[in-house]
């Protein structure tokens, strides 16, 4: 499968996760990079809702913020996850304070929310970075269907 809108829309979940797993840092960071970079954003935070579980949420309400850096000019682009009542919708361009703040690079982000990334590995090295409730952070994985390419 190749990194365009068109394809990351259509993809199975399996698909999404198969192609962040085969393509290199370099490429997930030039696609990102490129024209193409809010298309893409906006197919990946697409499917949040798609792989949202909201029996594992239960009647919890959270609004997550993932700051993807990596943009034209060094620029970054924020978008906002709300739980709420056992909904999921995304916010482009939130102006809502989250209860958690996520921010990571193009391949960093893929990697955390498709599964195919340490966690924990990417918080200690400091390629992801959270602020906020941090206790969320470890919960979101279990809010989300993961599956396995």
């Amino acid at each position: 499968m190749a990194l365009d809108p068109q394809s990351l829309t259509t993809a199975t979940p399996a698909e999404f996760v198969a192609t962040v797993k085969t393509a290199s840092d370099r490429e997930l960071r030039e696609a990102f990079a490129g024209e193409h970079r809010e298309a893409l954003l906006d197919a990946v935070f697409g499917r949040f809702p798609e792989q949202f579980r909201p029996e594992k949420a239960g009647d919890r309400r959270a609004r997550i913020d993932f700051r993807v850096t990596g943009g034209p000019g060094d620029s970054s682009d924020t978008y906002a996850v709300v739980v709420d009542g056992g909904t999921c919708t995304v916010e482009k361009a939130p102006t809502l304070d989250p209860d958690l703040s996520l921010m990571a690079g193009p391949a960093e982000f893929l990697k955390l929310i498709s599964g195919t990334g340490n966690p924990a590995m990417m918080f200690m090295m400091g390629k992801v970075k959270a602020r906020g409730d941090l206790a969320l952070a470890s919960a979101l994985a279990n809010w989300f269907e993961t599956p396995k390419a």
